[in-house]
């Protein structure tokens, strides 16, 4: 049984470590690039993984060669206001759904489970004659509209509430306690994991998009940073270690954002629990 079992344990540690190759190992790749001076050749063979001389100068090209920094920040604040929207909305919309009894919330809760059937691509066009129609094209408003609530996302939050004890809940309505009073001080605070959860999806959504912000931005400086970036694949189609300085910097606030927030991030995974 012991040799069985270190058996198994080593081959979870190859798959682990498999994985972990196939899913930082581009990122990894980039990088090094990156830091590549010009002498160095990227083409190798045997491919050379770490930089002989490591420079910053890629960085510096990119910054000279496109506005980067007004592209992130246009990406910044079409992420931000999409993480406030989705959190803000997606938690009223799953307490109601979770918890509010009234007609009609089982086919309001369908309603969502369908809206997630539905390939952007088939909506993108009335999405776009509707911001056309509101006036928001061309604006980061209409970047962000579209997308200020997403339906997986109200029902992360609908399930999250779902596991919440009616009890808790009774309790408070007998002190007198409104709705807005159980949402806020009761339900919201128990469930900061799955919020961690929607803040995170809602925030790579949003600053990995390219399609709709290409579609309906047209002035250069509203473009976002996916739209900015690629530039450097039209214009230096060659240079790959503009292309991946480039590459560093839209996902190095990725990064950073799961950093600060994985602890609620894998806490949310069984939100719900009441300790006590």
């Amino acid at each position: 049984m012991t040799r069985v079992r270190k058996r198994e344990l080593v081959l979870r540690y190859v798959l682990l470590l498999a994985v972990l190759a196939l899913t930082i190992g581009p990122f990894l790749w980039q990088l090094s690039t990156s830091l590549k001076g010009p002498t160095e050749d990227i083409y190798s063979s045997p491919p050379s993984f770490l930089p002989q001389h490591p420079t910053l100068h890629n960085y510096e090209r990119v910054s000279d060669t496109i506005p980067v920094w007004d592209y992130a920040l246009n990406s910044l604040k079409v992420a931000t206001a999409n993480v406030v929207t989705n959190c803000a909305g997606s938690a009223l919309a799953g307490y109601a759904l979770a918890r509010l009894r009234y007609r009609g919330r089982r086919a309001a809760t369908l309603a969502f489970i369908l809206a997630m059937l539905v390939p952007v691509e088939g909506i993108i066009i009335a999405q776009f004659t509707t911001m056309r129609e509101f006036g928001l094209n061309n604006t980061l408003i209409g970047v962000v509209l579209p997308g200020c609530i997403g339906a997986m996302n109200v029902l992360l939050m609908r399930n999250a509430f779902l596991n919440l004890p009616y009890e808790i809940e009774e309790a408070a309505y007998v002190d007198g306690a409104n709705v807005w009073q159980r949402f806020l001080r009761i339900a919201l605070p128990s469930v900061k994991g799955t919020v961690a959860v929607v803040a995170i999806f809602a925030f790579m959504g949003a600053w990995d998009d390219f399609l709709w912000p290409l579609i309906v931005l047209s002035d250069p400086s509203k473009f976002t940073l996916t739209i900015g970036l690629n530039y450097l694949h039209g214009t230096f189609a060659g240079d790959e270690r503009l292309v991946a300085a480039g590459t560093v910097i839209a996902v190095a606030p990725l990064i950073a954002l799961f950093a600060c927030l994985q602890r609620y991030f894998f806490r949310g995974v069984g939100e719900g629990a009441v300790k006590g």
